[in-house]
């Protein structure tokens, strides 16, 4: 089994090509993400952070690289074999939470369970024990209006971490609190990250946030150095 939890290398991404309007947003870039490393992706708006966590997550393809998750190389799948290697091996946390409004907290974590074949009475507990982590087991019943933004987005890191994946993605996934908030939840994060002993790439523009993990690393004209 390899050590590395993401292995990117050689990633192109060119949109609009041949176009007067072509974008080249990747140009070789190449990273690698160790089991239970947490790495910070830093770099400013537009430099293609997005694309290289979507490329890492299986939700958009590199015109040229490749993506090797677990030490298996995911370049080439069908489009089937990458969405079950997408909801088994990765976990996503965006800036915005994106729960479903007309479910519960609880709910939400329990979905993605249930979508990969969990028994109700397994999901449920998974999920409880999930939210009890971060603190919002209390506010489990409460649809995502009534929760404070901090705790959305615990939820949804809750909801990331529900099937247990090998890997979390996250972008700018405190961007959107005020900053006592997003240090208070950036901690819960890390603490979620550190018990269950997953690897994780979070992109962020704050660099106080991005010096509390092991690694820092720049995407810059297209390369990550």
């Amino acid at each position: 089994m390899s050590e590395f939890a993401l292995e990117l290398a050689g990633l192109e991404k060119v949109y609009n090509r041949g176009k007067p309007s072509e974008v080249s947003v990747l140009r070789g870039a190449t990273l690698e993400v160790k089991r239970g490393e947490v790495v910070a992706l830093v770099a400013p708006s537009g430099a293609g952070k997005s694309t290289l966590l979507h490329i890492a997550g299986l939700l958009d393809t590199p015109d040229h690289g490749s993506v090797a998750l677990g030490g298996r190389n995911m370049v080439g799948l069908s489009d089937k074999a990458r969405t079950e290697a997408r909801r088994e091996e990765v976990g996503f946390v965006y800036q915005f939470h994106h729960l479903l409004p007309e479910f519960t907290a609880l709910e939400n974590v329990m979905i993605p369970q249930l979508a990969n074949g969990a028994g109700q009475a397994e999901a449920e507990a998974r999920a409880m024990d999930l939210l009890g982590r971060v603190g919002v087991a209390p506010r489990a019943t409460h649809r995502p209006a009534a929760l404070s933004g901090g705790e959305q987005q615990r939820v949804a890191f809750c909801r990331a971490l529900a099937n247990q994946p090998r890997l979390l993605l996250a972008d700018e996934p405190t961007g959107n609190l005020d900053p006592a908030t997003s240090d208070q939840v950036f901690g819960a994060l890390m603490a979620l990250v550190r018990e269950t002993g997953l690897a994780a790439l979070i992109a962020t523009h704050n660099m106080e946030l991005a010096a509390r993990m092991d690694r820092v690393v720049r995407l810059d004209q297209g390369r990550v150095v």
